[in-house]
């Protein structure tokens, strides 16, 4: 994440009620992200997200206060969607393959539709002491929401093993998905073969060195 730590700011000013502010709230996110994947943070101002999002700028204000808190929104619903992919495929009981298959599926999902966000989120937009801790708090959910597929999968002998399996087995995915869209590779087929087969060779206890 940027070293460009800021002091605490407020998040959003309200929180939408009705279906039309709601609706609202989530095209200025949506366009916000669109503009940082695209534009990175030197391009990115609340007056483009009103334009594209189609709203006023004081619709934007309405509900935050600068650009920072919008990022936080941005920051935090990838948080939350990349999190509903992976608990999703670790969910049920399921063969490994189909867990695979689904993890790799919604991983490239999840970062096909802005594939510099995450990159973005993490080198170049600031944060404060709320962002560094909503990392953390969604590095601890993430990590849990592996262990549950490695105890599932793998069955590791010790505890320390599945948080040490989960670390790896993440980070793995985490690497080739990222790696894939810096290149403009998610959508290439071989891509989702290649990683599916690695998930279920790691977790198969397959070894392979």
């Amino acid at each position: 994440m940027s070293t460009r730590i800021a002091k605490s700011r407020p998040r959003m000013r309200k929180q939408p009620r009705q279906a039309r502010s709601i609706a609202t709230v989530e095209a200025i996110i949506e366009a916000g992200a669109h503009i940082l994947s695209e534009l990175g943070w030197a391009g990115f101002t609340t007056n483009k997200v009103a334009e594209v999002a189609g709203v006023s700028i004081g619709s934007l204000y309405q509900y935050f206060p600068d650009k920072l808190a919008l990022v936080e929104a941005i920051r935090r619903r990838h948080f939350d969607h990349v999190l509903l992919v992976i608990s999703e495929a670790a969910a049920e009981e399921k063969p490994l393959k189909q867990f695979a298959r689904e993890l790799v599926r919604g991983m490239i999902a999840a970062h096909s539709i802005h594939p510099m966000l995450h990159q973005v989120l993490l080198d170049e937009a600031p944060g404060d002491r709320g962002s560094r801790a909503a990392h953390a708090a969604f590095q601890s959910q993430y990590l849990n929401h592996y262990a549950t597929a490695v105890v599932a999968y793998r069955k590791p002998r010790k505890s320390a093993d599945t948080e040490i399996v989960a670390r790896v087995l993440s980070s793995a995915v985490e690497g080739v998905i990222h790696n894939a869209a810096r290149r403009g590779m998610l959508d290439a087929p071989e891509l989702q073969k290649q990683l599916g087969g690695l998930i279920c060779a790691y977790l198969s206890g397959v070894k392979t060195v």
